[in-house]
């Protein structure tokens, strides 16, 4: 049995001193790993990543983040890894990592993704430049996906991204912005590498769950629609994957 704790979108800043680190308390006995789905900060400053540093110096399980839109923001991108990466936080972008839980190898792959939309409303790689690397650059992010997804050799495969693979997860988004908000070539990369379950942030209006067009589970962690600090799925392998889902400590404003 694989216990995972998700959360994404805790939006730091430079005053959110301890209000992540409050809801670790027995982590430890919960979950095997924590994953942080993107948007980690309010602009990508350096100060605003070292807040949400100190607070998960205190997590006491392995943490796996990938970085969202707007920790790119002020183009700090290599700092704010690297802070992470200090306390003990591995960084994911186009890679992966093998974790030893239990008996089992557990795989995570992770990437920021990116926007382009899905299967009837999605940009296309024609016509003007802009519009052709737009929908490029989404393109050979998630083809690169699929490939790290490919190469893992685990027991179960994970995907943990920032943008959405499937629109199923953005009910209740104005569907306006859909495509600035994931892409279906995400789902294809996650089908393709035939992972067991992918995690996402970014949505904050959406829902927590949905699916990829092949069957794999998804679920938005983004904090404003779980409403807690993160949420605890459990993963066991039997005829089929099973999948169950906890709440955890309700998140403070």
């Amino acid at each position: 049995m694989i216990r995972i704790a998700a959360a994404g979108d805790v939006h730091f800043d430079r005053k959110s001193h301890n209000r992540f680190s409050q809801h670790f308390h027995n982590l430890k006995d919960k979950a095997d790993f924590l994953l942080l789905a993107g948007d980690l900060t309010q602009t990508g400053h350096p100060e605003e990543m070292k807040v949400l540093a100190n607070d998960l110096r205190k997590c006491p399980i392995p943490m796996i983040a990938v970085l969202g839109n707007h920790d790119y923001h002020v183009d700090q991108v290599e700092q704010v890894t690297q802070i992470l990466t200090d306390v003990g936080v591995t960084v994911l972008e186009g890679s992966s990592i093998i974790l030893n839980v239990g008996h089992y190898k557990v795989g995570v792959a992770g990437a920021k993704g990116f926007g382009g939309g899905f299967v009837g409303a999605s940009g296309s790689d024609f016509g003007e430049p802009e519009m052709k690397s737009f929908m490029r650059h989404s393109k050979n992010h998630a083809r690169h996906l699929e490939n790290v997804i490919k190469e893992m050799e685990a027991d179960y495969k994970i995907v943990l991204l920032h943008y959405s693979p499937t629109a199923q997860t953005l009910v209740g988004e104005k569907k306006e912005i859909y495509p600035f908000l994931g892409s279906y070539y995400l789902a294809e990369a996650i089908d393709y590498g035939k992972a067991d379950i992918a995690f996402h942030g970014h949505a904050h209006g959406g829902v927590e769950r949905g699916e990829t067009p092949g069957g794999c589970p998804v679920r938005n962690v983004a904090q404003p629609v779980i409403r807690h600090a993160y949420n605890i799925y459990t993963l066991q392998r039997t005829h089929k994957n099973l999948i169950q889902e906890e709440s955890a400590l309700s998140l403070e404003s």
